[in-house]
């Protein structure tokens, strides 16, 4: 994204520390995701496209496949590279990858891709990823089956203003695209149990075009989210709690 979305700027370089405590994490099988479908493997080059504060990067890590990072947002790029020495982490957009024609084997989105779904970024994926690379798309997503997690989507939902997101959908319409296979997908589920004050409010306040908005606005989330919690008999007065989530996992695979 040549022009970085407004509440991606803003939200991101202020909300860097809450984005990294707020966030779970992946469950064990991406592993096998990574490595059976998207073919990361020492010896293998990786580039993770939007890469943020790193969250998913020690998955990439993990695989022992060379890692390029790129992310925009100096914060939370600082923040990966801090926890990632390994990791070459680069500033770029998804519009303007700075590397060469066919140069990586593998590229990998992870909560990212909605905010760079354009013709323009998939052509630049598609100029570095080798023929025969994988492009994978991966996002966790709050399981609104359960009442308490909907309930704290009605809160949030209609601060979102024109923020692109996974739900919307809008992404998919570039696929099927050129030059790139069919879309696969898996679906994972994990829960990210920890204290409500990190999982619960810290990751609301993390959403981007929350974390966009004045302090005092930010605050009147925070309070409704505090009293949804104290409404819920589930998560009432505990310590630790459980966040329930899908993990939603898609690739295709360069063809020419």
């Amino acid at each position: 994204m040549s022009d970085i979305h407004p509440a991606a700027r803003a939200g991101y370089q202020a909300r860097a520390a809450t984005y990294e405590r707020g966030r779970p994490g992946y469950p064990p099988d991406v592993a096998g995701w990574l490595r059976d479908t998207i073919g990361l493997a020492p010896g293998k080059t990786v580039l993770e496209l939007g890469a943020g504060s790193g969250k998913f990067t020690p998955n990439l890590v993990a695989t022992g496949a060379e890692v390029i990072a790129v992310e925009p947002v100096d914060a939370m790029r600082e923040r990966l590279a801090a926890a990632n020495p390994g990791v070459r982490a680069i500033s770029g957009t998804a519009e303007a990858v700075p590397l060469a024609d066919s140069s990586v084997d593998a590229i990998v989105c992870a909560q990212a891709f909605h905010w760079f779904a354009n013709a323009r970024a998939l052509a630049e994926m598609r100029r570095v990823l080798r023929v025969g690379g994988m492009l994978g798309l991966i996002w966790n997503v709050r399981d609104e089956s359960v009442d308490w997690v909907a309930a704290l989507s009605r809160i949030t939902d209609p601060l979102e203003g024109d923020a692109p997101r996974y739900h919307d959908g809008t992404w998919r319409r570039l696929f099927p695209a050129e030059g790139f296979g069919p879309l696969g997908d898996q679906r994972f589920t994990q829960r990210h149990v920890g204290d409500p004050e990190d999982v619960i409010v810290g990751r609301t306040l993390s959403v981007s075009f929350i974390a966009a908005l004045p302090l005092a606005e930010q605050q009147k989330v925070a309070t409704h989210v505090r009293a949804l919690i104290a409404a819920t008999p589930a998560l009432a007065g505990k310590s630790e709690v459980a966040f329930p989530y899908d993990t939603l996992a898609y690739a295709c695979r360069r063809i020419s």
